[in-house]
């Protein structure tokens, strides 16, 4: 029986999948637009905000209806938007991300399509309440975010949320310890922990003043760092945690700009700087000609407050040390990204595709991305096992000929004009040396997007192995040879 702390609440996602690199200070544009409809908006990260969506879904007529007038104000602002409404964080995310054509449950179409404005069909997806589990099952398990549990259930024989939900939670909790109970939570539509009933009487919000005011942001997000450092220990002596964080910033004309971040109890002091920095650049006017956008001038107070607090579990630390390790990789990405940007530290999500510069996607790290590729799909003519080591970003140019000398060819029925026996790979007038090639598998020919003339790609791979060993993917495209990959 699911308990009242575990009843989960409506929640509904705004994601802007085409947001240019992370950009905090325009994506204030589109928190103010949903701001104006429904309040309390709570930013995941650049690029993807969400809301409580039960009271103003009553206001507005539904939830549909709600999800309309939403896209159709980010729409006036110039953006693009998908909008997922669901029981939970976790099912909202994956259904404003979900694949718009088909129906998952109730699908409501924002935008107005008026001149200037992005059209956005099908821009919303509505999980029916109660239906977050049915929704979720189908999903792969790589969603939950957690790559450790993404190498690992496949490997069991667990492929799907469904599967990881179908087990107990003390089956769950035991094999897989405390990050498993919290992934075996979402799989099954639930928030990832149970909220306190009550808050505790003791403030746990936390202040620094500036005397003067500051007008720049810098002084204000090295406080910052201080005084998450202080808001974490508060909560740690309580055995606390908090879900969100919620940043308040005070001016000198008396103004108070305030706005929640998610924490979840992962963001590092570091990793709440970056977020008053975000935050500060987003109140700033985008340009000069800018409309909106606040003039904060100068600041006279900045306060932390946690909100929505949980009980603190902790972490169960790996037998070898790996969680320590895990912990100093991401302090030393976050602290790189609070230099350098958002989009500085990039990690690797396996994808599918045929060709092997797909099946890799880079994603900033710290953020839960789906590949546009999805990795669990059939994709008929991809390249066989074993998989190349290093994919050239541009590939190389290449020659490949025959024992006569004379260029290889391939036709239009995949026949090969003679056996590969020698090959150039890059520039030969550059000194690159022929060597001779000792096996060589192939072809495989592919034709891709046939259905759109304009990028419809014919080629044929092939796996060739020359005499100093070295192994390369080579396609041919256009009658030219190119260097893709090399084996090692």
């Amino acid at each position: 029986m699911t308990s009242v702390s575990d009843a989960p609440c409506r929640v509904l996602v705004v994601w802007c999948p085409d947001w240019p690199d992370q950009d905090a200070r325009a994506f204030e544009q589109v928190v103010t637009a949903v701001e104006g409809l429904c309040p309390r908006v709570e930013v995941l990260y650049p690029g993807a905000c969400a809301v409580g969506a039960r009271g103003p879904a009553r206001y507005f007529g539904g939830e549909e209806a709600l999800a309309a007038r939403i896209a159709d104000a980010v729409a006036c602002h110039g953006f693009a938007c998908r909008v997922g409404v669901a029981d939970g964080m976790f099912a909202a995310q994956l259904a404003a991300r979900a694949p718009r054509p088909g129906g998952v449950a109730r699908v409501a179409v924002g935008g107005t399509g008026r001149a200037g404005r992005p059209e956005a069909p099908g821009a919303a997806v509505i999980v029916a309440p109660g239906e977050a589990p049915a929704f979720l099952a189908p999903h792969s398990v790589s969603s939950l975010g957690n790559q450790e549990l993404a190498d690992l259930l496949p490997r069991l024989g667990i492929r799907t949320l469904g599967d990881f939900a179908a087990l107990s939670a003390a089956e769950a909790a035991n094999r897989f310890g405390a990050q498993g109970a919290l992934a075996h939570r979402l799989a099954r539509g639930l928030d990832p922990r149970p909220l306190v009933p009550r808050p505790p009487s003791a403030d746990l919000s936390v202040s620094t003043p500036f005397d003067p005011p500051v007008e720049q942001s810098e002084p204000v997000v090295f406080a910052a760092k201080a005084l998450a450092e202080r808001m974490h220990a508060g909560l740690a002596a309580r055995g606390l945690a908090c879900v969100r964080v919620q940043v308040q910033v005070i001016c000198t004309d008396g103004q108070e700009l305030t706005r929640l971040w998610r924490h979840d109890g992962l963001l590092s002091a570091l990793a709440v700087a970056e977020r008053v920095r975000w935050q500060l650049s987003g109140w700033q006017a985008v340009d000069s000609d800018a409309d909106e956008g606040v003039q904060a001038g100068g600041i006279t107070l900045l306060r932390l407050v946690p909100d929505q607090l949980v009980r603190n579990t902790g972490h169960q630390l790996g037998l070898w040390g790996d969680a320590v390790i895990n912990d100093r990789v991401a302090r030393a990405a976050l602290r790189v990204q609070a230099l350098l940007g958002h989009g500085s530290v990039v990690r690797p999500l396996l994808a599918g595709g045929r060709n092997p510069a797909e099946q890799v996607t880079l994603v900033p790290f710290g953020d839960a991305a789906d590949p546009e590729l999805p990795s669990g799909r059939p994709w008929p003519g991809r390249l066989p096992a074993p998989a190349p080591a290093t994919v050239f970003p541009v590939p190389l140019p290449a020659r490949v000929t025959d024992e006569s000398g004379a260029a290889v060819t391939v036709s239009g029925r995949a026949l090969v004009s003679a056996p590969p026996a020698r090959l150039s790979a890059g520039l030969p007038a550059h000194g690159e040396p022929w060597l001779a090639i000792t096996s060589w598998a192939g072809p495989w020919p592919v034709t891709e997007r046939w259905w759109r003339p304009a990028s419809t790609r014919r080629r044929a791979w092939f796996q060739l192995v020359a005499e100093d060993g070295s192994a390369w993917l080579a396609t041919v495209q256009d009658g030219q040879w190119l260097i893709e990959a090399s084996y090692d």
